[in-house]
């Protein structure tokens, strides 16, 4: 009979995998843990990290783990047919992650390339919608964002969520758009406003605002072209 100690309600909340994955984030278990954390639950005679000892042992550690079949997962004494699919679809989805390749990033060059990459997607927009491309710096896109839906104004545009979204994507420069519903991109003065605060607080953090253009039907306005930029 297995001896209470071993069962997982008896370990201390703070060594518990998942307690630990939300505390400390997944990087700060072993593979003995984030084992556990996929399995979820072990058996009447045996805690889910003991489970997942047998696992990694059985296997060789990740040597082997990373190639199991279903079939073989299922051979192992508390797995089943459920934990064997889930921890196939786990090693899976994290072999087509390692092998993914990006395909070649759309490059900026001018307000027209800008223009190219979002009309057919803007221009029958019913509501202003206010979008950020986050660039590199060989000015490839690196992130397409819609951050506001509404008509522009200085309090719905916020440097601090636009920003945000550029550092979290490591961005070198952005380029800000918005559609006008109406089909006439000519800027107004609060879209020159925004722009201009933009520029500034962009300025401050490094980040280089290149543009920002207004979709309209099959138009557009390109505030830097205009030299409000």
């Amino acid at each position: 009979m297995t001896k209470p100690s071993t069962m997982i309600k008896n370990v201390p909340v703070s060594e518990r995998p998942r307690e630990k994955m939300i505390k400390n984030g997944p990087e700060c278990l072993s593979n003995q843990e984030l084992l556990a954390v996929l399995l979820r639950t072990g058996s009447k005679h045996e805690s889910v990290l003991q489970l997942s000892q047998r696992v990694l042992y059985d296997f060789d550690g990740l040597h082997l783990l990373k190639e199991a079949t279903v079939e073989e997962l299922q051979k192992i004494k508390g797995i089943g047919q459920a934990k064997a699919l889930e921890l196939r679809a786990a090693l899976e989805l994290g072999r087509r992650i390692y092998t993914y390749q990006e395909g070649e990033k759309y490059v900026i060059r001018s307000p027209e390339d800008v223009s190219s990459y979002v009309m057919e997607d803007m221009r029958f927009l019913t509501q202003e919608h206010f979008v950020i491309l986050c660039l590199n710096t060989k000015n490839q896109v690196i992130h397409r964002q819609t951050l506001f839906i509404g008509s522009l104004n200085s309090s719905i545009v916020h440097p601090r969520e636009l920003f945000k979204e550029a550092l979290r994507r490591s961005a070198a420069s952005v380029i800000c758009l918005h559609n006008h519903p109406s089909g006439d991109p000519a800027p107004s003065n609060e879209d020159i406003e925004v722009t201009k605060r933009l520029i500034e607080c962009g300025h401050l953090l490094g980040i280089e605002v290149l543009d920002h253009i207004i979709i309209g039907d099959r138009k557009f306005s390109s505030l830097k072209e205009k030299g409000y930029i």
